[in-house]
């Protein structure tokens, strides 16, 4: 049964992403001639992007219905083709057949939460630039003092609940935190969109998604949209209620033997006031409790 509900999981998300992007593509951006009159559709009608595509209606309705599950390379190619993906959304389009033509694809193991002690080390080495090591379900695993200061509030929610998506979706100081809010929130819906896409049941991201369906109507929006590429800013501006207004430049990367955690930092440029407020930030921080004493690192050994 378990094989039977993932499979089906796995062709539905193919058939999902092709009507987001069909619905969000306009007849005037594939060089389409329409004529008056009000369309009930919005975007593409499906014959439309069958015809630009060069594959039948039938055949076409069969992918949006979930029915048909091997599309050639061709046929994945001619689509991305009329639908004016770029790169990313291409590969994503890739995975999604490639997952729906397993029949019983193998179940993801869970990613770990397991934050080494080199990189607790690491993390406040960094000081005062603010940092943190987040999962690929956008949870807080680890931090020095102005990674978890730079998001205000966020450290008044107990450790098992700070997430940055729940934090952009929930707490009421993230809209006053960031000036570029709606930008921020795209980005974040269109990084979980990627992830979720190719594995819709793992439950790290299954439980957050249904959280923020049941509980933001922004969130639903932007969900609905599946977008799969967050456009990001190489510097972003807090309104913190600390210390003011700071520009700081963010940096992300993949580590290495630790599957789907990232290391976030911020900096900002010597001699600036964002750097002296990034410093205030630092020292009127809390300071971090050591990781075996605290309720992450509590939660951390238990899930290791």
């Amino acid at each position: 049964m378990a094989s039977e509900q993932s499979s089906s999981s796995a062709e539905m998300e193919l058939a999902r992403f092709l009507r987001a992007r069909r619905t969000q593509t306009s007849p005037d951006q594939v060089g389409l001639t329409v004529g008056a009159g009000l369309r009930r559709t919005p975007g593409l009608r499906r014959e439309e992007l069958a015809t630009l595509s060069g594959i039948s209606i039938d055949y076409y309705v069969r992918l949006e219905r979930g029915k048909e599950t091997r599309p050639s390379p061709a046929v994945l190619d001619s689509l991305a083709r009329a639908l004016q993906l770029d790169d990313a959304e291409r590969q994503h389009l890739r995975e999604l057949a490639a997952r729906a033509a397993r029949y019983a694809p193998e179940p993801s193991a869970p990613p770990s939460r397991t934050v080494g002690p080199h990189l607790e080390v690491l993390l406040e080495t960094l000081r005062p630039s603010p940092a943190y090591v987040i999962s690929r379900s956008m949870d807080l695993l680890a931090w020095n003092a102005g990674g978890l200061a730079l998001y205000a509030g966020l450290a008044d929610w107990p450790a098992t609940q700070r997430n940055l998506a729940r934090y952009l979706f929930l707490h009421p100081t993230a809209r006053a935190l960031f000036p570029d809010w709606d930008y921020q929130v795209r980005g974040c819906v269109a990084r979980l969109r990627a992830v979720a896409g190719t594995d819709p049941d793992a439950p790290d991201l299954t439980g957050l998604v249904g959280e923020l369906l049941l509980k933001s109507p922004d969130f639903v929006k932007l969900w609905e949209r599946y977008d799969v590429v967050g456009r990001k800013k190489s510097q972003k501006t807090f309104h913190h209620p600390r210390v003011g207004i700071l520009t700081l430049s963010g940096q992300s990367m993949q580590l290495e033997d630790t599957p789907g955690q990232r290391l976030g930092v911020y900096t900002a440029e010597s001699d600036t006031p964002d750097r002296d407020a990034m410093l205030l930030l630092d020292m009127a921080a809390p300071q971090p409790v050591a990781p075996s004493d605290t309720e992450a690192g509590q939660q951390r050994r238990t899930e290791s």
